[in-house]
């Protein structure tokens, strides 16, 4: 994996979700780290994002480690906007409190059609994480 400079600015990528993912701009992210094919990115949790018992709901979980693992592929491949998602499998590993969360994203394979990592969610704080999700996107042919 090429661990040189992210072909994408932290700037350029919430822009660019803020533009074209509508809902995106709900969440409040900031990133920690944005390096080629690696990226922590932090989200604020709000009131908004509680279920019952206290605890944040999946799908924000879910929206935040798809959106870290987005952000590594675009620091891969440059700004695109059409690397879609083509697979998402998460393992809830215990219920995180309503701390803010950190992604932690890895890309593991990088090829001319698709792009795999994995991604980490740990409540700030906390060394252990709640949450593991692997996945992939597809990229366009005209990258190929």
């Amino acid at each position: 994996m090429n661990t040189s400079r992210a072909k994408v600015t932290s700037r350029e990528f919430i822009d660019l979700i803020n533009e074209t993912i509508p809902l995106s701009r709900f969440f409040d992210f900031s990133f920690i780290e944005l390096d080629r094919g690696k990226v922590s990115l932090r989200m604020d949790a709000s009131d908004i994002q509680l279920r019952a018992g206290g605890t944040l709901n999946g799908p924000s979980i879910m929206t935040l480690a798809d959106t870290a693992l987005y952000a590594a592929v675009l620091s891969q491949i440059g700004m695109e906007a059409m690397a879609l998602t083509s697979n998402l499998n998460f393992h809830f590993l215990r219920r995180p409190k309503p701390n803010p969360l950190i992604a932690e994203a890895t890309l593991i394979k990088v090829g001319k059609r698709s792009v795999t990592g994995i991604v980490h969610i740990l409540s700030e704080g906390n060394p252990e994480p709640i949450c593991f999700a692997s996945g992939a996107y597809s990229l366009p042919d005209d990258l190929a």
